[in-house]
């Protein structure tokens, strides 16, 4: 039985390449293929693969936040990060959103291959590299005072706060998620008090810890 997957990444010389490739894996199907998140999702919803290439960067929706929709929205397929950034921090988010594995950019096709067969056998698979210090990060979180939950976002407080952090206006927002202004403002408020902020420039950290914006 063929591993049924789709990928995403923004950049297309790069996701023609990856696929060009995969098609060669014999045990390997390439469904479809995204350049943003959003579309990326709309294929997990529709094809339900067994496995989501998601690249961490991507424009509208990040593949970390790919991750954290799925397992939401119980969808079937394992996540699997794809990213130029080896930061802890990162592969930590990932990992904790629900992706069944990192696989870091710089490393060679074979290796995106084994994390495919890995995530598909209910396995989580690391590019060698974050091993140490992802598990430094995770005893580092786990002693002394112990890591920090984020305050629980619904998905449109999500999705506001993610194209804020964009750079995006009241107004765009607006456009972009078919609501009102006076909508994205109040949403925009209850965020603010959630995570006892003030400023746009705060709301952009949060995002950016979290890896709900692609800034690598």
């Amino acid at each position: 039985m063929s591993i049924r997957i789709v990928l995403g990444d923004d950049h297309v010389m790069l996701r023609e390449g990856l696929m060009a490739l995969l098609r060669h894996e014999p045990d390997i199907e390439v469904l479809g293929q995204a350049g943003h998140g959003l579309e990326l999702l709309r294929l997990a919803r529709e094809l339900r693969p067994d496995v989501v290439v998601a690249d961490v960067a991507m424009p509208y929706v990040s593949g970390i936040e790919v991750a954290r929709r799925m397992r939401s929205e119980l969808l079937p397929g394992k996540v699997l990060c794809l990213s130029v950034s080896a930061q802890p921090a990162r592969v930590t988010e990932a990992l904790e959103a629900g992706a069944a594995g990192y696989v870091l950019k710089e490393n060679c096709f074979d290796e995106l291959a084994r994390a495919i067969r890995h995530a598909f056998g209910n396995q989580v698979f690391l590019s060698a590299e974050l091993v140490a210090p992802v598990m430094n990060a995770y005893r580092t979180a786990g002693g002394g005072h112990g890591a920090s939950m984020p305050p629980p976002l619904t998905w449109r407080e999500r999705e506001v706060v993610q194209l804020f952090a964009e750079g995006c206006s009241t107004q765009q927002v607006a456009r972009r998620l078919h609501i009102s202004a006076k909508t994205v403002a109040t949403h925009r408020s209850h965020v603010f008090r959630k995570l006892n902020i003030s400023s746009l420039a705060e709301l952009t950290r949060f995002a950016v810890k979290q890896g709900m914006t692609p800034l690598d």
